[in-house]
């Protein structure tokens, strides 16, 4: 039977995306665990030393002359991840994943306001797209490994399988996607995710207190909380545009985190605290159980907009889980809400409006959260969707959909 049968190209075809998912998700479950062990190691190291905050600057200086002369493609990050999909020619830099992992671990090891998301999304990026020229794959099966890589990176990272298959697809929007990416995205977020828990990574667990009762007051609070939520989004975009500018004004890259770091040492100075410096995992953790300060949310924003665009790594999304759990934590003054819901709400919600991400982000919250949180995070993400604006915190993001038709039909209506 000669090789072109089409059962014979359908088994084939079978076997080598098996191949390929499992490849993957083992290879970039693998790394995300190296990558939180070390992570953990670092931030543990920085705590019991504190003297090392001083280094920012130099590790700042080290950051940015490693990506100036060794990555100047990679420097775009999760950017360029989405550039890859919608132009699929260059293949990904095989580099970026290593250079994003040591730099992600410098930035939190010297006390950066980073995330951890953008390392994992960025390994499994470059880990996948590696295997391009290994399977032969053409354009449109590369687009699929792309979805891949970001699926299994971010799976292992947060140990939400579903929302990490959802997130891959839907940051390169769902009407742009071949319905042959959709089990694969599955199948290696999954496996990664696994991969990750076989080599004891454990996640954080986060308590939740449910209402017993949901009825329409409750809907309109929700509401109103998930567009505070957005406009907090919506800032989060514009400061890091504001600081970007500002940093672009140093025309040799390698001086930008230079100058960052010493920008964030005055400021931990200032505010006499290390409560808003790396993960601030204790922090988010606590918002659910005790009230977060009025200026929390404000502070974290504007350390994270400032470190991760004067050039340190990581990433924006355990960030804004911290300003939108520490903002619905504060939000109890006067929204008739538990404090868990109000915080599990902001922990989910801000993640849609920066990223526009909306339904990875309900998925992530009933992940995380449990089924009986679905109703809350939903409501409060889709209105934190609708309130974010057109811009995301990726910029690469293809402004197509609902919302931007929405958005350019009101412009169009008010330019009459």
């Amino acid at each position: 039977m000669p090789n072109s049968h089409p059962y014979i190209s359908t088994v084939n075809n079978f076997i080598k995306w098996t191949l390929l998912c499992g490849i993957i998700g083992i290879s970039v479950g693998s790394a995300t665990a190296l990558f939180l062990s070390s992570l953990d190691f670092v931030t543990l190291f920085r705590e019991q030393h504190s003297w090392i905050i001083y280094s920012l600057p130099v590790i700042g200086l080290l950051i940015g002359l490693s990506y100036n002369y060794l990555g100047k493609e990679s420097v775009k990050g999760n950017n360029l991840l989405l550039e890859t999909y919608q132009s699929p020619n260059a293949t990904i830099p095989f580099l970026m994943a290593p250079l994003v992992l040591i730099a992600t671990l410098l930035t939190h090891l010297a006390g950066g306001s980073a995330g951890r998301e953008g390392t994992a999304v960025q390994m499994g990026g470059a880990i996948a797209d590696s295997f391009t020229k290994w399977f032969k794959l053409n354009e449109g099966q590369r687009k699929t490994i792309v979805i891949i890589g970001i699926s299994a990176g971010f799976a292992a990272v947060f140990g939400t399988p579903l929302a990490g298959a959802i997130f891959a697809l839907e940051i390169m929007s769902f009407r742009r996607i071949q319905l042959n990416a959709i089990i694969p995205s599955f199948a290696a977020a999954y496996i990664a995710h696994y991969t990750c828990l076989a080599w004891h990574i454990e996640h954080t667990n986060y308590t939740l207190t449910i209402l017993n009762r949901f009825d329409f007051k409750h809907i309109g609070w929700t509401a109103f909380a998930g567009i505070i939520f957005g406009l907090t989004a919506l800032a989060f975009t514009w400061i890091g545009k504001g600081w970007k500018k500002l940093f672009n004004l140093i025309s040799y890259a390698p001086l930008r985190p230079f100058i960052g770091g010493i920008l964030i040492i005055i400021v931990i100075h200032l505010l006499g605290s290390t409560k808003f410096i790396g993960l601030g995992i204790p922090s988010i953790v606590a918002s659910f159980t005790t009230q977060a300060g009025p200026y929390d949310f404000l502070i974290k924003l504007a350390l994270t907009t400032m470190t991760l665009n004067a050039g340190f790594k990581g990433g924006e999304v355990t960030p804004l889980f911290f300003i939108g759990a520490a903002l619905g934590s504060a939000l109890v003054l006067f929204v008739p809400l538990p404090m868990a819901i109000l915080a599990a709400m902001g922990f989910v919600a801000l993640f849609a409006g920066a990223t526009h991400c909306v339904i990875a982000s309900i998925i992530m919250g009933i992940e995380l959260f449990g089924l009986q949180a679905g109703l809350y995070v939903g409501i409060a993400s889709i209105f934190a969707y609708f309130s974010s604006g057109i811009e995301g915190i990726y910029s690469a993001q293809e402004k197509i959909g609902t919302k931007y038709e929405m958005y350019n039909y009101i412009k169009k209506v008010f330019s009459l």
